[in-house]
């Protein structure tokens, strides 16, 4: 925390501002991942032979 203190001491107010807004950028890209989410959007979409418990006994085959 003391490096980015002394970095920022350095900058000047134009720059300290733009690393403000960067900052802030982050934290709410960050809390809106964050609330993100499962979907289910894809659910009903996928027509297959396969019932979703033949799927997976087929994914488990595949992957050995």
């Amino acid at each position: 925390m003391q490096e980015i203190e002394k970095v920022l001491s350095k900058l000047p107010p134009e720059l300290k501002k733009e690393v403000f807004d960067y900052a802030e950028f982050l934290l709410k890209k960050y809390r809106e991942k964050k609330r993100k989410g499962f979907t289910f959007s894809w659910e009903g979409k996928v027509k297959s032979e396969f019932s979703s418990v033949e799927l997976q006994h087929k994914a488990l085959e595949w992957r050995t």
